[in-house]
């Protein structure tokens, strides 16, 4: 196993017609949310807030649960119950950021679209408390950026099965992100893809779905 079987591997997900309609479909979500309300940007956040360390089919029930108005206005105790019955597994941590976040919730839009994908990563990760460099990525991927990779188990799994890094990292510095990233930079390049659609690829390769 090495980086050219990845690549292999990769290239034939790519090749898959009817797995590409589902990648290139959910891509042009991410597009359209983009240009949605700050409403809807913020829920985002609060999904890739609440991503870290959670199931993504978990988080998606929560934030179709409880919608914009829910994760905007309910208080914090409410909110925290609401994220235990729906079966979270740190409800009053998560509670606790997304209430935190709220003071850039209308601004949020304006204030990531004014800046690169790099400087906006950097932004959030400095501001939103629960936000590392992952779920920053993740959020700005799913409002349509391109460029920013989102480092998670699955990808780090596959990495080290194909040799590409010795071991998984207990956790991940900013140095070791954005090492990593380059090297999933270069095989969406040699792919002729974005790294926002290599991580659907590498999900689908070791999930069987692809989801947001």
């Amino acid at each position: 196993m090495s980086y050219q079987d990845l690549i292999l591997h990769v290239r034939k997900l790519v090749e898959d017609q009817k797995l590409r309609k589902m990648v290139n479909k959910r891509i042009r979500e991410f597009e359209l949310l983009r240009k949605s309300s700050w409403e809807e940007i913020f829920s985002e956040l609060c999904f890739c807030i609440l991503t870290a360390n959670s199931s993504a089919e978990v988080c998606i029930r929560i934030q179709r649960e409880l919608g914009p108005e829910g994760l905007f206005n309910l208080s914090e105790e409410s909110l925290a119950r609401k994220l235990a019955e729906l079966g979270h597994r740190y409800p009053r941590t998560r509670a606790r950021y997304i209430v935190e976040a709220r003071k850039y919730a209308k601004d949020l839009k304006r204030v990531v679209l004014s800046l690169s994908e790099e400087h906006a990563r950097e932004w959030l990760v400095r501001n939103i408390k629960g936000m590392g460099m992952k779920e920053a990525s993740h959020f700005l991927r799913n409002i349509g950026a391109k460029n920013l990779a989102i480092i998670d188990r699955h990808v780090l799994r596959a990495l080290k099965e194909y040799k590409i890094i010795d071991s998984i990292p207990r956790s991940l510095t900013k140095r070791k992100y954005l090492e990593i990233e380059g090297i999933l930079r270069k095989a969406a390049r040699d792919l002729g893809i974005t790294l926002a659609e290599l991580d659907l690829y590498l999900w689908y390769s070791r999930t069987g779905k692809v989801l947001k």
